[in-house]
């Protein structure tokens, strides 16, 4: 069984002797701000696939330039976002864009980031939460997963992953919109990603269906969550669209 190695700093006490004009004091050591620190990597929940993303490996395309500069503009508006944290006016940041763009990793590295300033963090993806509320549902009570939810509105810092993945029942879309507003009144920051279009974000809401020669509406993200939501989230985040480009997943495999 493998044993923790003791600081040979303080000897596993958490404190340091020192002195100072001939008087002895006890100091924190650093190693207790080390330990702090990978426990909030630990509790954030971010799954392994993601644990070592940051904005240093963050792979920019090398084939085409114009998407390299729009995408280079994006992680510079993440860098900024994170410089600035925490900021009480935006406290948020969304993150919308096409699959495979890139937004997890993004905002995974503002993550790490964010916790390396003393910040926790919990990572949930969309649909993960909605299925741990509706694991606890009761159709009697009409009551969901307290705990789940709970930590929504508590955590520090909500790193929401893929919201709007479908559209949720009335009742879950209620939750979602009290997690959501809960945060943006009490300035509580949520760092979301998304792959549902919005107008006012830039993005394109029709399609041209090529068999049948006709232009279809996607469905924005106001359909998704509700126009409150949306609304809610556009008072509190810096929201950011990503560009088109190769698929992210692809063009980081390339690097291999």
């Amino acid at each position: 069984m493998a044993t923790q190695a003791v600081c040979p700093k303080c000897g596993g006490t958490g404190f340091t002797i020192v002195e100072r004009a001939n008087i002895s004091a006890a100091e924190p050591c650093t190693c207790r701000s080390q330990q702090r620190a990978v426990r909030r990597e630990e509790d954030s929940g971010i799954p392994p696939l993601y644990a070592d993303d940051s904005f240093d490996n963050f792979v920019l395309p090398t084939d085409n330039p114009v998407a390299r500069q729009a995408l280079s503009g994006v992680l510079v508006a993440v860098r900024g976002y994170v410089n600035a944290f925490p900021n009480a006016e935006r406290p948020g940041l969304l993150l919308i864009g096409e699959p495979g763009c890139g937004k997890t990793h993004l905002a995974v590295a503002a993550a790490h980031r964010i916790m390396a300033k003393g910040h926790e963090v919990w990572f949930c993806s969309y649909q993960n939460l909605l299925n741990k509320i509706s694991a606890g549902y009761n159709a009697v009570s009409n009551s969901s997963d307290r705990e789940a939810y709970q930590r929504a509105l508590d955590s520090e810092v909500l790193l929401l992953d893929d919201l709007a993945a479908h559209r949720a029942h009335d009742w879950i879309e209620d939750t979602i919109n009290s997690i959501i507003t809960y945060r943006c009144d009490n300035r509580k920051p949520l760092i979301a990603t998304t792959n549902a279009p919005d107008p006012d974000a830039g993005s394109a809401v029709t399609e041209k269906n090529k068999e049948l020669n006709t232009v279809e509406y996607r469905r924005t993200l106001d359909y998704y969550i509700g126009a409150r939501a949306r609304s809610r989230l556009f008072e509190m985040c810096t929201v950011i669209r990503m560009p088109l480009v190769e698929d992210y997943r692809i063009r980081k495999a390339k690097k291999f």
